[in-house]
């Protein structure tokens, strides 16, 4: 039997080793794939996408039925991915999260609110709730896709993920669902519920909010010749003298003011001249009149500005509501819807 050298032996062995051993090495993180090529077992073994769509479906004790006004179609999806839509369409997405809770366990609370309330309308033909402001803004998936565009899919699972994550929740008082009024932008100050609408509510109380000042929205100017002015007031005016304020509400807006020989409250002005909020001042310039309005919105119930500021600070949404909403409770839906489907 012929022996083989020392030399030949070693060189034997490494030209083994150096066959065999890559393939040890690559073959537990490798696997032929039906084209014959090799994939990454680990990418294979990665946990699939969470599906929010499907976890809100399960969270949802209810489906809701939504009238789209544009398209003149109704629309019925889970209580929950509801939800996501509204909190879509009525705050910003890049929003803190402890402020887009915020907003969540308000939307809910005014639909919970809405379908306990059990007024059908005609307008809606037969659905629970619009999606115009005239309740509560929503989107579906197609115009979030269209307002988000490439920030579509890390926008939708982040707030998702926040609307989840408070499922079921509503803000009450007295063991019952608030009236979870909100808005963009204070002018330093929300507004006490009677001195904008008729009625009081001990929960809507005018409260300090200095984080709008810092918002996009706080402050605007708008310039109408003394035509418009005048013909949309039913006024006529002299001079520079436009009006006077009489009074101002505790949250420091427009309560009355008189025009020409007529007197309004600081909300007809508001709706008569299109203007954003009631704290408004005005000075003519020539043939206009320029009108500076601080604030965006009725300023009653919770400004989204001034959640996202207060969230910032590090606040919860809890001591975000709780701040907006005096005296008020987080509680769960279920009972309440239980109800609701008992009735129906």
């Amino acid at each position: 039997m012929m022996k083989l050298k020392p030399a030949v032996v070693v060189f034997v062995f490494l030209f083994i080793a150096i066959l065999i051993i890559p393939t040890i090495l690559v073959l537990p993180f490798a696997a032929e794939t039906e084209g014959g090529k090799l994939t990454d077992n680990l990418q294979e073994q990665k946990e699939p996408e969470f599906d929010w769509e499907k976890k809100l479906k399960e969270a949802s004790t209810i489906e809701v039925s939504v009238y789209r006004e544009e398209k003149d179609q109704i629309d019925v999806l889970p209580l929950e991915n509801y939800i996501v839509g509204v909190v879509a369409a009525e705050m910003p997405a890049e929003f803190q999260e402890e402020a887009l809770k915020a907003q969540a366990l308000a939307a809910r609370t005014y639909l919970v609110k809405h379908l306990l309330n059990d007024t059908p309308s005609a307008l809606l033909k037969g659905a629970d709730i619009g999606d115009t402001v005239t309740y509560q803004a929503y989107k579906d998936k197609e115009q979030l896709k269209e307002k988000w565009g490439a920030d579509y899919n890390k926008y939708l699972e982040k707030i998702s993920k926040v609307v989840y994550e408070t499922r079921g929740q509503i803000i009450v008082y007295d063991g019952k669902p608030i009236t979870a009024q909100y808005f963009s932008t204070s002018n330093g100050y929300t507004e006490n519920a009677e001195d904008y609408w008729s009625n009081p509510f001990p929960y809507l109380k005018s409260v300090e909010s200095p984080w709008d000042l810092e918002s996009k929205e706080y402050e605007a100017k708008v310039t109408m010749s003394v035509e418009e002015f005048t013909e949309k007031l039913g006024v006529k005016i002299e001079g520079s003298n436009i009006g006077e304020v009489i009074s101002r509400t505790e949250g420091h807006r427009v309560e009355k003011v008189r025009i020409g020989n007529k007197e309004f409250t600081g909300r007809e002005v508001r709706e008569k001249l299109g203007l954003r909020s009631t704290d408004f001042v005005w000075e003519r310039k020539g043939n206009e009149i320029v009108i500076t309005t601080k604030g965006y919105g009725h300023g009653v119930g919770m400004s989204q500005y001034g959640a996202n500021g207060m969230a910032k600070e590090g606040k919860n949404y809890e001591e975000i509501l709780k701040h907006y909403y005096q005296g008020v409770k987080i509680a769960e839906s279920k009972d309440l819807l239980k109800e609701l489907v008992a009735k129906k």
